[in-house]
């Protein structure tokens, strides 16, 4: 009995150092993908601020997409409700005023402040968002959740 404890614990230890290594070079391999993603953000939004023109103005004829595209969030993201044409790296952005909540644990002001996600912690950690570029996305996403 007593060798079948000391057997478990030798186990346990190693297993829990086995998972500590293992989040460890996780950690270490992410991080270099969100340097690396927040990079490539970086510069698409610097491209995409030198390139909008009148023309991206959506097909409703509104302006509401005039901060997504200045934010460089249609760099990687879509609005389709919104006819907002834009990356496909991240998921479509039509729904998120009503979805984020429920997949990130937190609302979408709140998630805008601190993301959950990997890639968008380094997004905005790197192009932090004023509260009124704050509240003007969450307008647009939710008249976006309502079509």
């Amino acid at each position: 009995m007593k060798q079948t404890v000391i057997i478990f614990i030798i186990g346990a230890l190693i297993g829990l150092a086995g998972g500590y290594s293992y989040f460890q070079l996780a950690d270490k391999s992410e991080s270099a993908n969100t340097k690396h993603e927040t990079a490539a953000v970086q510069k698409e939004t610097t491209a995409s601020k030198e390139t909008t023109t009148a023309k991206e103005v959506t097909s409703t004829g509104t302006q509401e997409g005039n901060i997504l595209k200045q934010k460089g969030c249609l760099s990687c993201h879509s609005v389709s409700k919104l006819n907002l044409q834009g990356g496909t790296t991240g998921p479509d952005l039509s729904n998120a005023y009503k979805e984020v909540e429920g997949k990130h644990g937190k609302p979408i002001e709140e998630f805008l402040k601190a993301p959950t996600s990997a890639v968008m912690s380094g997004v905005i950690k790197s192009n932090p968002l004023t509260d009124e570029e704050r509240a003007a996305i969450i307008k647009v996403l939710k008249t976006a959740s309502e079509k």
